[in-house]
């Protein structure tokens, strides 16, 4: 099943889970001994905004794992009741300090074996003051030839860039 979180007793009932195959065209799910709960281990959403002051594009470094240290645009998971758009604002707003507008759907990316789903939106930057804020130990704005390409967090951060970049930024 993947995954470093190993789930071992049914929130329903409190028995044990195992794994068992429910259709032979699914992997196999995570089932309660007792009650037959089904567990399904669905992904996790995290919404990414990348956006371009003076035509350099907006970066963090992390300061959380994973990927400490490396850089990506401002992103992270939606929570429960939350629109992607309004995530995508609020984590803006929360690691770089900056306010958004969402202009385009840019790309939404999935990895297999990942647990993430990253959908991500060109934005425009409408206010706010860019400083390294929650969860970030730095920021930068970068023209394309600057973007730090080898220092990356995430493959989806390069594959959005990439995107990003060629729709966006001159060359």
């Amino acid at each position: 099943m993947g995954g470093k979180i190993r789930h071992r007793f049914c929130p329903v009932c409190g028995h044990s889970l195992r794994r068992q195959m429910i259709k032979s065209s699914e992997p196999e799910q995570l089932v309660c001994s007792h009650c037959r709960f089904i567990y399904y281990l669905d992904p996790k959403v995290a919404v990414g905004t990348i956006g371009a002051l003076d035509g350099k594009v907006v970066l963090l470094r992390r300061g959380i794992e994973p990927a400490y240290g490396l850089w990506v645009f401002p992103g992270g998971y939606v929570n429960q009741g939350e629109t992607l758009v309004e995530a995508g604002i609020r984590e803006a707003k929360e690691e770089v300090g900056l306010d958004v507008r969402v202009e385009k759907l840019l790309n939404v990316y999935s990895y297999s074996g990942q647990p993430v789903i990253l959908v991500t939106y060109a934005v425009s930057i409408v206010g706010g003051e860019l400083a390294p804020c929650d969860e970030a130990i730095d920021v930068g704005t970068f023209a394309r030839e600057e973007i730090p390409w080898e220092a990356l967090a995430f493959p989806s951060t390069r594959d959005a860039l990439m995107d990003y970049a060629e729709r966006y930024l001159e060359d």
